[in-house]
This record gives structure tokens, sequence and C-alpha cells, in this order.
């Protein structure tokens, strides 16, 4: 009888917040990760992932545009999928467009040509969009004499949005079938990065019995990492036909909401944790389709449990 054989997924951008957390639902279902990054995080996967999981993990260190590379990778430990999250954010991307340009669209086509190269390997194939490729409501005016509903604000949008396009080109014209993920904020344990980041950070200072600061304010949808790291592996595990792309159902959530939910498990919080600041700019999608309508049984994290989670986690470093 012949045995199965073991899978085996490349995580690019496997030093990051969402990552890390991709690697450990990996491990949790019995799937070798091998994470591909510019540097290693030890200190991000010993606190996530466990001191021994973080010492014995495969760790390949370079560049998305070193294809030669990503090949050796490929074939040296047999990768059987294909998790791509590495990208330059926001600000890197208006500072340096062609940098972004080279991370965010070169790198993410390079990964389906490794996937296209491989293609009696690599079973499946997920990857990072973002609600960046949504704008504010739609305006009257046209893009190259096409109206355009909810078009991206930033270069990090359009790099995106160019990525999802590229998607769709390689199933017409390759067969290769994808499934993106388009999370809003995301938030939770070791999230330290990034305007963004405020509402994790003040879990962690309440905690710590410190003050905090959220810099900003405004509502925006929001959603707990690891739904994320559940949602990029199941979309590789069970990538199905097409070029798909899908929307979390990121809770809407205002940086005061997340002060009364810390509060509520950590009391007297609220004295130091203080919100101020420019309000987030909104992102909507003007056709959402949610991850529910290929995963039914998909059931989100609610706010109040996914900051219960995150308090959780640094209560529990505390006592160790």
């Amino acid at each position: 009888m012949n045995q199965p054989k073991a899978l085996t997924a490349l995580v690019t951008g496997g030093s990051g917040f969402i990552g890390t957390w991709v690697l450990k639902e990996l491990l949790a279902r019995g799937i070798r990760p091998v994470a591909f990054d510019l540097q290693p995080n030890l200190p991000r996967w010993q606190q996530i992932l466990g001191a021994d999981a973080a010492k014995s993990l495969d760790f390949v260190q370079g560049s998305l545009l070193n294809r030669e590379l990503l090949q050796q990778a490929c074939d040296e430990y047999h990768i059987t999928h294909l998790i791509h999250l590495a990208a330059l954010l926001t600000p890197a991307c208006q500072q340096d467009p062609w940098a972004g340009f080279q991370v965010n669209v070169v790198g993410t086509t390079t990964l389906f040509e490794l996937a296209r190269a491989n293609a009696a390997q690599i079973q499946g194939f997920s990857y990072a969009s973002s609600y960046a490729v949504y704008g504010p409501e739609a305006d009257d005016s046209p893009v190259a004499g096409v109206q355009v509903e909810n078009r991206p604000p930033t270069f990090y949008g359009a790099f995106k949005l160019a990525a999802d396009l590229i998607a769709d080109q390689y199933w017409r014209h390759f067969g290769i079938a994808s499934m993106a993920i388009r999370p809003h904020v995301v938030y939770g344990p070791e999230r330290n990065q990034g305007l963004t980041a405020g509402p994790s950070l003040a879990a962690r200072a309440a905690v710590h019995g410190e003050s905090y600061h959220i810099a900003y304010t405004g509502t925006a949808g929001y959603d707990y990492v690891e739904d994320v790291a559940r949602g990029f592996v199941r979309a590789a595990l069970e990538t199905p036909r097409g070029s798909n792309v899908v929307d979390l159902p990121s809770q809407p959530a205002t940086t005061d909401d997340f002060v009364t939910a810390i509060d509520a498990l950590v009391p007297g919080a609220r004295a130091k944790l203080t919100v101020g600041g420019p309000p987030i700019p909104p992102n909507h999608a003007p056709h959402p389709n949610y991850i529910s309508n290929l995963f039914p049984d998909w059931k989100p994290t609610s706010l109040e449990a996914g900051v219960r989670r995150t308090v959780e986690f640094y209560q529990a470093r505390q006592t160790t």
C-alpha cells in the first residue's frame, strides 16, 4: 500500500507577524513549513511557535527576485504548497515605488512562475491580497477613460491589485489555480509594526501595567490573526480551480472599542490607554466576495474573543 507523501509548504514572509502564525497553523496540522524571508526572526518564532519548534524550523534566506534560489528550495524540500505573504507595506511603497513594484509585483510573478515550472509537484497556492485595493467611495473621475469603482489610493493597493490581475492571467493561460485572501486590519499577539498595530500593542501594554497611546481614530474592519493564518493555510490546502480572491468578514470596530474590550479583561487598563489622532482612511469593498462563499463552515473570531486571546497570550508569558 502506497503511503501518502508528506506535505511541505513554502511560506514567503515567514519571519513576519502573519507569516509566523501561518507557520504555527501548518505545524498544528502536521505540515512541514519552510520559511522564506530576508532575515530569520528567532525571537518572534520563539514567542509564537515555542523554543523547540523555532530552533528546528527550516529557513531559506533570500530575495523573492532570486528565481534560482526559490527553485533550489522547491527541489530540496520537495515543496507541495505555496503561501505567499512577503511584501513591502504602504509606507515603503509610497517612499520608493520602484522597490515596492519589484517586491510586490515582480516578486509575486516570480512565485507564479515557480508554480508553473513545478506544476506537477505544487498542489496549492495561496497569497495575500489586501483591502488596500479598495479606496473610499467611488468618485466620478475615470481611470484611462474607464470608470473604476473604489480604485486604490496608494501604490501598495495598486501593486496588490496588479498581483490579483496577474494571478488571473496565470489561470487563464497556464491553468495555475490560486486563492488570494484580503484581510483588513490584522490584530493579535506579536503585532508590533505599523500604525494599526496600536490595538495589539495596547493589549500588551495593559498586561504589563504600562501606558500606551493608540495614534489613530475612526472605524475599520479587524481580523484576528489566527483566523487570517487559518485562511491562508486552508486556501493553500484546498485551492479551488480558478483565480479566486476572497474578502475576510472583518468586524467593524473603533479604537475605543478595543480599549473597552481590553479594560474588561484587565480592569483599570483604560486609565493608562489613550486614543487620538487622525481617522484611519476607509476602504470599502463595493462587491465583497467573502471567504464563506468558498468555505461555508468559516467562523470568524469575534473582537471580544480575539482581544481575550491576545491578552491571555501576554498574561501566560508574564507568569513563565
